[in-house]
């Protein structure tokens, strides 16, 4: 993108953040219930772009936001950007005509996801990560230039959230080494993390536990009881001894939590993001005693024939080495399909798979949480990880609600057009 369009978009982000005029919230202070849990080394984000909501659970204890493709849409489809829509895409078509129709529909999506993550800052005084149009999930070279961009908008407030593909790995890498602090987000496993943590370096590392615990009684494998919480505990572990040996400075993200009961049970991974409706039901409710848990694993219930689960939480020396081996090829170097090579050569195949077009669409078509007769024999010879295949279902899911909201934008500029 052109220096002349980037300045013209990051004026379009500054005016429009001036209309909102977010007031900043009077911030209640010291909530004992939260303060139990800070004392266990857990900081606490709410998983939420929902303004009033976040307000109504906003202490001073919280310190981050965090917003995704999803959440953005939501807030997008209540129609209180419209308004803005129609001002973006009128000085969008007056002053940078060259721009193609899709250039346009991500620009815009770029101001409006800028503006409600600065209104969230203005209101909470916050951090808030911002997420990249999904379309750049595969494009080092894109994901850079708005990492950079939506960095440069606001350095003291703003992660840039990049999900975890191996053009990811590689982008995170390149922002990271230039001070961005990157949340390395669509994570499911121990070992996805362990190799983020020592290639990309991000700030932040993931596991999305409610999806993993959904896809396990979705399946029939059992109760789903403590499949991610065991999973994001043996990430933690992991890397809490990166990080005691100078090897990473990646801090674990408790993300996607569907139960308050997730709450204490995991309580000193080093960060939560709260969605509202369980932060709600724990303070509500909170649990007798607290205490840190990283130490312990909770129990699982699965079935004999879902062994493949358990790569969600292992980490074998064997992966280990093929890290170590993969840093030694100069890791500036290395290119997106260097990755998958490397860990299939590794005796890793499923880690980081080359999906088919037929796989794509199966997994589009599967929604939000794969059918597990559709990969069943794959999981089982271990040619496709369940966390790589949990990893491009979420992806999908996003870019499912990335197509909704881009649809809105498109209405309108193609209304600015015909005027």
């Amino acid at each position: 993108m052109s220096n002349h369009i980037a300045g013209l978009v990051h004026r379009l982000v500054e005016d429009e953040r001036a209309r909102f005029e977010e007031p900043p919230s009077a911030i209640p202070h010291g909530d004992s219930e939260w303060h139990k849990l800070q004392e266990t080394g857990t900081r606490l984000w709410l998983d939420t772009g929902d303004i009033d909501q976040a307000a109504e659970l906003w202490t001073s204890e919280f310190e981050a936001l965090t917003t995704n493709n999803t959440l953005l849409n939501r807030e997008v489809q209540k129609g209180g950007y419209d308004a803005a829509i129609r001002r973006i895409a009128g000085v969008l078509n007056r002053e940078a005509p060259a721009l193609s129709g899709e250039e346009r529909i991500r620009e815009t999506g770029f101001v409006l996801n800028a503006v409600h993550a600065l209104r969230l800052v203005d209101r909470f005084d916050a951090h808030v990560s911002v997420e990249l149009h999904t379309a750049f999930a595969r494009r080092v070279e894109l994901t850079v230039e708005y990492g950079r961009r939506y960095y440069a908008l606001c350095p003291e407030r703003f992660y840039v959230k990049v999900p975890l593909t191996p053009e990811g790995f590689l982008a995170a890498r390149r922002l990271g080494r230039e001070g961005i602090p990157v949340n390395f987000t669509l994570g499911f496993s121990a070992r996805q993390n362990y190799l983020a943590a020592c290639l990309a370096q991000p700030l932040f590392a993931n596991v999305f536990m409610g999806r993993l615990n959904a896809f396990v009684v979705d399946s029939g494998l059992g109760s789903g009881a403590g499949i991610g919480e065991k999973a994001t505990l043996a990430s933690q572990r992991e890397l809490i001894q990166l990080r005691e040996n100078g090897a990473s400075r990646t801090k674990q993200i408790g993300a996607s939590m569907r139960d308050p009961g997730q709450v204490a049970a995991l309580a000193g991974v080093d960060i939560f993001t709260l969605p509202v409706k369980v932060a709600r039901a724990y303070r509500e409710q909170p649990a007798n005693g607290i205490g840190y848990r990283v130490g312990e694993d909770p129990a699982v219930d699965l079935d004999e024939d879902a062994s493949f689960v358990h790569e969600l939480w292992d980490v074998p020396r064997g992966f280990k080495q093929a890290v170590a081996a993969l840093l030694d090829l100069d890791p500036d170097s290395l290119q997106p399909p260097d990755l998958p090579r490397h860990f299939a050569e590794a005796g890793f195949p499923g880690f980081l798979p080359e999906w088919s077009p037929g796989d794509e669409e199966t997994v589009r078509r599967d929604g939000k949480i794969p059918v597990l007769e559709h990969w069943r024999d794959r999981l089982r010879d271990g040619s496709v990880g369940l966390d790589a295949l949990m990893n491009l279902s979420g992806l999908h899911s996003f870019a499912t609600d990335q197509q909704a909201l881009d649809g809105r934008i498109r209405r309108f500029i193609d209304a600015a057009e015909r005027s």
